[in-house]
């Protein structure tokens, strides 16, 4: 007995299939993916997958997940839990009579979060030129006598950076211990990538990729999981940290040469038992890519530094913790605030939480104000943070852009007149869940008032955003910034 399919009943199951795929997709996206997401999140990967369910599935099955490995989350507890113990009661800040009331909550949170406690008789320095803080950390490196240890989120061999490079090399020569890590993904974007390894290897440098990209080597996991920290600890005894990459100041890209665009940054050089602080965030980072413990660096041994006599706290971040230590420690010093409140960001895009502090800051009273590039490098990113600027002006935020040809690339905030608060992480989701990000919690007026003197830096290099020029903008700006803060949700 034969039975006859004709085209027409092929057709109807071929359709009844794809219904059934269909319905398959979304109902497991309603139970899979809003799970420990945040509910914007959450949200904007359902429509992503409602209006597109075998395109969406697929992205975010490759994207979808925010967190490192349980392994790798597994060895980032096993080193905060050593890093706790062997720092109890090392504690050498200043007497707390001396603190405002709400600082010491935010250090405790820090130290439950990310383990690294707050530390005293330390001193710092802002370095505001470009090629300026290259030059420093070059004298740094000449000077060494042990080790070198750099973490670069983009580390690239190019004419701006052949003195830093040299320098490194140098160091080998003399018998110094040089080791480097630079994000895979990041810095194999920019030019001159195989000849920056080719460079190291030549030189000697013991280097190491981060969060390699790899996967016929065994090496991978969600591609856009980044390692954004900056850091360079010289012999224990000096640590540069802030916003810079080592890359000349175009990033050598033409797009950037043919638009002018130059990178304005701002960097921390600091001494005292900090740089211990991240010397350990180093370590930690080594031995997560390469196995490799270098314990001797972890304990705070860093010699103190009467000269400013600041209290300084390291807050690592990253997909490699359970929670948003950035985002906790920020949100934190907003709700303290009583004064003002300067932030710096040149990718500002807040989520829910850090929109109502902000706007709750200035209802009580709290003076804000907010320094942004004029212009963008990241043309979603952009559009997706000038989404947010009618509703921060009209709480009362006084917006500042910064002129171009310049990206305003620094990150920084100040609290009232006693804390602040520098590094590598951005105002923006992407830092917040997907990239490794290290920031420098500092009390201590003398430091506020070095900021205060960038900002107002800033201050003469920007024009104010008032909310009736805001309201000028055409339709199709509208349009454009909306449909860019939709996706910036899809973390």
């Amino acid at each position: 007995m034969t039975i006859d399919i004709t085209t027409t009943q092929v057709t109807a199951l071929v359709a009844a299939a794809i219904i059934l795929i269909d319905i398959i997709i979304r109902v497991i996206a309603i139970i899979v993916v809003p799970r420990n997401r945040r509910p914007t999140a959450g949200m904007a990967w359902l429509l992503a997958i409602f209006f597109f369910p075998v395109v969406g599935a697929l992205i975010f099955l490759l994207i979808g997940n925010p967190k490192l490995s349980k392994a790798r989350q597994a060895k980032q507890a096993e080193v905060d839990e050593y890093i706790r113990e062997s720092t109890h009661g090392i504690e050498r800040a200043s007497e707390s009579s001396t603190w405002p009331e709400w600082f010491a909550g935010v250090v405790r949170l820090n130290r439950n979060l990310g383990a690294m406690p707050l530390i005293g008789s330390n001193s710092a320095s802002l370095i505001g030129d470009y090629e300026g803080s290259l030059r420093d950390m070059t004298d740094a490196i000449r000077s060494a006598q042990r080790y070198v240890h750099a973490e670069f989120y983009i580390l690239a061999y190019d004419r701006t950076t052949a003195p830093l490079f040299d320098a490194l090399g140098d160091a080998v020569s003399r018998g110094v211990e040089v080791r480097v890590m630079m994000d895979h993904i990041a810095s194999l974007r920019v030019k001159g990538y195989r000849k920056t390894l080719k460079r190291l290897s030549r030189m000697g440098v013991r280097w190491q990729l981060m969060l390699p990209v790899q996967p016929f080597r065994g090496r991978y996991q969600r591609p856009d999981l980044r390692n954004h920290r900056k850091i360079l600890v010289v012999d224990g005894e000096i640590g540069f940290m802030g916003s810079q990459n080592i890359i000349d100041r175009s990033y050598n890209k033409r797009s950037n040469i043919r638009r002018g665009l130059k990178w304005k940054e701002l960097v921390a050089r600091v001494e005292g038992p900090i740089v211990s602080g991240l010397e350990a965030i180093f370590a930690t980072d080594w031995y997560l890519e390469t196995g490799e413990p270098p314990m001797r660096e972890i304990v705070p041994l860093g010699q103190e530094s009467e000269a400013q006599n600041l209290d300084c706290q390291v807050v690592p971040s990253g997909p490699g913790y359970t929670n948003e230590n950035n985002l906790k420690l920020f949100l934190a010093l907003l709700y303290a605030a009583e004064e003002r409140i300067i932030l710096t960001s040149p990718y500002f895009v807040p989520d829910e939480a850090m929109l109502r502090a902000i706007s709750g800051a200035t209802q009580r009273g709290v003076h804000v104000e907010l320094f942004v590039s004029e212009i963008g490098d990241q043309a979603l990113v952009y559009h997706a943070q000038r989404s947010y600027y009618e509703a921060l002006l009209r709480a009362g935020v006084r917006i500042w852009l910064y002129q171009a040809p310049y990206i305003l690339h620094s990150k920084h905030f100040t609290i009232d007149d006693d804390v602040a608060v520098i590094g590598s992480s951005n105002m923006d989701i992407r830092s917040f869940e997907l990239n490794m990000e290290v920031s420098l919690l500092v009390r201590g007026a003398s430091f506020v008032r070095e900021m205060r003197a960038v900002e107002d830096g800033y201050r003469r290099d920007s024009r104010e955003l008032t909310l009736d020029e805001w309201m000028t903008q055409p339709l199709r700006s509208t349009v454009l910034d909306n449909l860019a803060r939709l996706t910036s949700a899809l973390q």
